[in-house]
């Protein structure tokens, strides 16, 4: 009756050392958190899935995360305990943040499970000549394209200098802290024109069983959205060698002549 539940427990145990880059050799012990964890079939399966290893039963496992939660208090309260003073508690983020990029592809930024607090930088550019401002939307998600994740906020670049395509250099750094709260800042580097949001936990933020649901639908649609994010990344290449070619015919108009030129272009 449970026992698709109970394989939905191993593929998320097999899903964390994935995510972690360890085999089932790299783990030393098994730790039974939850009540739930006191069901035989569980155990068994549990046993079996790292190769007859003996789990660990030394911590009840109706009080684990208690423990846990008062272990983290003493480590942020700065205690003077010497049980806690050499450990490291690292929280990560539960799922990928990045922007919104032309074609409407998410560009992660901080990558999920990166331990926090964090700091990460992109550089991006203008997609069209002489573009004087962009929109900076922040996503997270873990799809290709943005339509697919969550918005988290928007603000606006202005002023920048007017250029060609793909000159100005917008550097846009993503900074979360110890409380999950996320600084999105942008910075145009010629002028150093900038601009900034920033993201609370406190409203707008993917719920755990929403974050759940993306990761199972990201998984669902992977071979899609590879496929989806090579076709508009070859749209762009593609642009981009039209574009060089025109610029570059419109430089050679004193070289080829103005008439064989505008053949060229047409």
């Amino acid at each position: 009756m449970n026992g698709d539940l109970f394989l939905r427990c191993v593929e998320i145990v097999e899903g964390v050392l994935e995510d972690g880059g360890l085999s089932k050799t790299d783990v030393h012990e098994v730790v039974l958190v939850g009540g739930s964890t006191r069901i035989p079939r569980l155990q068994e399966m549990l046993s079996e899935f790292f190769e007859g290893k003996e789990l660990s039963r030394s911590i009840n496992p109706d009080e684990a995360v208690a423990h846990g939660a008062a272990v983290q208090a003493a480590v942020l309260a700065n205690k003077a305990d010497a049980r806690v003073k050499d450990l490291v508690l690292l929280d990560v983020t539960p799922i990928s943040l990045g922007v919104e990029t032309a074609g409407g592809i998410m560009s992660t930024v901080i990558s999920r499970n990166t331990p926090l607090p964090t700091r990460q930088e992109r550089v991006y550019s203008t997609y069209a000549d002489n573009q004087v401002a962009v929109d900076i939307c922040v996503y997270e998600g873990e799809r290709a394209e943005t339509k697919d994740n969550h918005l988290l906020g928007k603000f606006e670049l202005t002023d920048l200098p007017k250029m060609p395509r793909h000159k100005p250099k917008i550097v846009v750094a993503f900074d979360i802290d110890v409380n999950g709260i996320l600084h999105v800042s942008a910075m145009e580097k010629t002028t150093g024109n900038q601009s900034k949001i920033v993201i609370t936990n406190d409203g707008g933020r993917l719920s755990p069983s929403e974050i759940d649901r993306m990761m199972d639908n990201a998984e669902r649609y992977r071979l899609e959205d590879m496929q989806r994010r090579a076709d508009i990344t070859a749209k762009h290449s593609l642009e981009n060698y039209v574009y060089s070619t025109r610029t570059a015919l419109r430089r050679a108009k004193p070289v080829v002549g103005r008439e064989a030129a505008a053949n060229a272009l047409e």
